[in-house]
């Protein structure tokens, strides 16, 4: 039986790639450090007790040999994620730790069969789009100037005409945050060094990943937490922009098999994959999905704001990853309910979502347009 090392194995997407492994019959240990922030109350009743836990920080040498003993496979998914600019830390995280592990496993020469990374579509920046004369752009981001005038589509350099976007594959890499930057420079160090020193290695851009155990504490894990805990706390959803930014969703579970595919399939080494959902959805119709499952009558609220660094439109084509046979089976109604019925199950209900919006505006991170509809 081959041993399975989930790093961030406590949280969302890890412990239901844990779930998914034992259920495959594989040994799988934890590394966690149970960032306060998103476990306030420790190890998590949720993970397997079949799960052998090390706590520890992926910077941290030391906690990597403990962890890495006796281990043939790794799923590195341990990850910094936030809007605030503590940039040094997004790429400590989320690249350094990731070059740490691929070093000792160079230097101590650990019998590592195969690497799965955790990415993000964050890698794309502004994703693809489309003038109908002109063809296909993948643009800079918006400038600050545009946003702050309630500008919010992206317009064609050449004729000005607003661009239509398109869902982007693996081909173009244009990151221009910090967390991109960072999930890239991951990917560059796994895929490349794997392939020097020939240790298999898949990266997985996921996009906005949603489901159960999605922490009720991190107040930048994604809208589905955002706007349920403001329903559920009788507050409407607050929306930035104009809402009709598309997005696509993909269930916790749906990741979960990919990365199982990921780990068994020899096609998949030294590949990147998109694992996105089955459709691309506005904002605010986001937001009326999560009002009709909470019951509740409470609209959205626009009041004009934007986040500096957020991409207008991003939905990925993960025709790559279903050639191989994997497919989102969750709808975006499914991957609500399944995220809502949960949160009901809860023991609390805390909303910490102005609270963030507070400091997201103290940061600069958070500001509002000048004129908006």
């Amino acid at each position: 039986m081959s041993r399975v090392l989930v790093t961030g194995g406590a949280g969302f997407i890890g412990s239901h790639t844990c779930d998914a492994l034992l259920a495959r019959n594989y040994e799988v240990r934890v590394l966690d450090c149970l960032q306060p922030r998103v476990h306030p109350r420790g190890r998590p009743s949720y993970l397997s007790a079949q799960v052998e836990f090390v706590q520890g920080d992926v910077r941290d040498r030391s906690a990597w040999e403990r962890a890495l003993e006796g281990v043939r496979h790794v799923f590195h998914l341990a990850a910094y994620q936030d809007y605030l600019p503590d940039f040094s830390t997004f790429i400590a995280v989320n690249a350094c730790s990731t070059a740490l592990l691929f070093e000792l496993i160079v230097e101590k020469r650990l019998a590592i069969e195969k690497v799965v990374l955790a990415s993000s579509q964050a890698v794309y920046g502004e994703g693809q789009y489309v003038c109908a004369e002109h063809g296909v752009f993948h643009p800079d981001p918006r400038p600050l100037k545009q946003l702050q005038c309630g500008n919010w589509e992206h317009a064609c350099r050449r004729c000005g005409r607003s661009l239509a976007p398109v869902p982007f594959d693996e081909s173009v890499v244009r990151p221009h945050t910090a967390y991109g930057i960072s999930k890239y420079a991951a990917e560059l160090v796994g895929i490349e060094l794997g392939r020097r020193y020939a240790i298999p290695t898949v990266a997985l851009r996921y996009s906005i990943v949603q489901g159960p155990r999605n922490s009720l504490y991190n107040a930048y894990s994604g809208i589905c937490r955002t706007f349920t805990q403001r329903l559920l706390n009788r507050k409407p959803p607050v929306v930035y922009e104009d809402g009709r930014q598309l997005r696509d969703y993909v269930h916790v579970r749906d990741v979960a098999a990919a990365h199982l595919l990921a780990l068994e399939r020899p096609e998949c080494n030294f590949e990147v994959f998109n694992v996105g959902g089955t459709q691309g959805v506005t904002v605010l119709e986001f937001a009326h999905i999560v009002a009709a499952r909470c019951g509740t009558g409470l609209a959205p609220v626009l009041r004009g704001e934007f986040r500096v660094g957020d991409a207008r439109h991003t939905v990925s084509d993960s025709s790559k990853l279903c050639r191989l046979g994997w497919m989102p089976r969750f709808s975006v109604e499914q991957i609500v309910a399944d995220y809502v019925e949960w949160v009901r199950q809860q023991r609390e209900l805390p909303d910490n979502s102005d609270q963030a919006a507070a400091e997201m505006k103290q940061h600069g991170v958070l500001r509002v347009a000048a004129v908006h509809a």
